[in-house]
């Protein structure tokens, strides 16, 4: 008997179906802040960033800028005069919505059906993570080019490395972005030594990654306009900087900017939009 139930069990077992792999995430797709200047915000990333406008709707309130053929920056009008966060979202590109759905709701987190978001030229699927921000899974309504292909030759980058967000808890983000997501630390560093001020957390098959920027106060407009930020990547921010200044006056900040090197150890020049959101550009390299 004992030998008969042992082969029941062995073969209802081998009936089971593993469980499904997790589906793949790609990298950053794309990044969507609020200006209450939508003219103004179109001149800083289309003029001075040098990014093609892959759509504009004035009357909407949007603006659509191409980093590369699968990185956005979408920039929404309409900025309340009291609302100190302009981020909106942050997008990271899917392989599969449907299998992401079911790996996800099979571990708890709430995913509605997946709806289409225009701006982004694709359908994503809406979360909240563990700090409020909206993280969107989006997978792209049409293939995209090859990732080397980009719209203007004037864009100072053609690669958004990484984005940052806010984070109160390390642990429980890491439960959301680490545990579900599937995303893992590549480096931490703080503004002083023995202090972690920042994490970054790279998507799975990719080598894009998110920030944490980590939060021991809350934040006020000015802060988080620098910690909910966009870094694009330069090979040689000397470049940069003539660029920059070639194109704004001696009376605009983003004219006096100067560059850094970071705790990181690269060379970095924070751009700063009409709203005070922070544009970050940084080498590739460590300085030597």
């Amino acid at each position: 008997m004992r030998r008969a139930a042992l082969g029941v069990l062995i073969g209802l077992a081998a009936q089971t179906p593993p469980a499904p792999a997790r589906p793949p995430i790609l990298g950053i797709a794309h990044v969507r802040v609020q200006t209450s200047d939508l003219a103004k915000a179109r001149v800083f990333y289309g003029r001075l960033l040098g990014l093609s406008e892959l759509r504009v709707d004035m009357p909407a309130g949007v603006a659509v800028f191409n980093v590369n053929s699968r990185q956005r920056i979408i920039v929404r009008g309409g900025l309340p005069a009291d609302r100190d966060d302009r981020l909106m979202d942050l997008a990271f590109e899917a392989d599969s919505l449907a299998r992401m759905r079911e790996w996800l709701t099979a571990r708890g987190v709430a995913a509605p059906a997946p709806a289409a978001d225009v701006d982004a030229a694709a359908h994503a699927l809406s979360l909240a993570d563990p700090d409020g921000h909206t993280i969107l899974l989006v997978q792209p309504d049409a293939p995209s080019a090859a990732p080397a292909s980009s719209g203007s030759d004037d864009a100072l980058s053609k690669r958004i490395l990484h984005a940052g967000l806010t984070v109160k808890d390390a642990a429980a983000a890491d439960r959301f972005y680490k545990d579900v997501l599937g995303f893992s630390e590549i480096w931490r560093g703080g503004r002083t030594d023995g202090v972690t001020s920042w994490i970054n957390m790279r998507v799975p098959e990719g080598t894009d990654y998110l920030e944490y920027m980590l939060q021991t106060a809350p934040a006020n407009r000015r802060q988080l306009g620098v910690d909910h930020h966009i870094a694009l990547l330069v090979n040689d921010i000397q470049a940069a900087l003539e660029r920059v200044r070639s194109r704004t006056g001696a009376d605009d900040p983003n004219h006096r900017a100067s560059p850094q090197i970071g705790r990181n150890n690269r060379w970095q020049l924070n751009l700063y939009d009409p709203d005070g959101t922070r544009i970050e550009l940084m080498e590739p390299w460590t300085v030597r």
